[in-house]
């Protein structure tokens, strides 16, 4: 009998190969056709094995899902950067491989993460998530997010809606 191993657990040097494959994966999976395909390509070509190297060493927190010790998801968070939004904390980025979800893995990470930024005293959290990004958005709502601000953002000429989602 074989037994899975499934756990959160901050990020070492040594995903950076594991976490640039599954940006990839799920970047092109959550947004072909709502990013310009010039955007979505060089968006992927600069999170290689190298970037997420410098962002492990950075100091934000960023955590990895690890299923059967296979890195397939990762959270990045923190304080939050904007000053005018009503919130203490922030989720930056929060994705999984698409082949894990919809199993529930999205709502455990995003759980512990929101447990660890309520331990680093940010009760209120805040989640950008592009407009047009259906699933996302009915991510963050289902976990109890309300939309309290929306921006525009320009990727290669095209202007998207981003929607900031809060939690108390």
């Amino acid at each position: 009998m074989s037994e899975l191993t499934i756990s959160i657990r901050r990020a070492r040097s040594e995903d950076a190969a594991a976490l640039s494959s599954v940006f990839d994966s799920t970047w092109r999976e959550a947004y072909q056709g709502i990013l310009p395909a010039l955007a979505l390509e060089r968006m992927i070509g600069r999170r290689g094995p190298r970037w997420w190297l410098s962002t492990i060493s950075r100091g934000r927190p960023l955590v990895v899902l690890d299923v059967g010790e296979k890195v397939v998801g990762y959270a990045s968070y923190g304080r939050c950067r904007d000053r005018g939004l009503p919130a203490d904390g922030e989720v930056d980025e929060l994705y999984l491989a698409p082949e894990y979800q919809g199993l529930g893995f999205g709502k455990r990470m995003f759980k512990a993460v929101r447990n660890d930024l309520e331990d680093r005293g940010a009760k209120r959290v805040a989640v950008w998530c592009l407009a047009d990004n259906e699933r996302g958005c009915a991510f963050y709502r289902s976990m109890g997010g309300r939309v309290v601000a929306e921006t525009t953002e320009r990727f290669s000429g095209s202007a998207l809606t981003k929607s900031c989602f809060l939690f108390k």
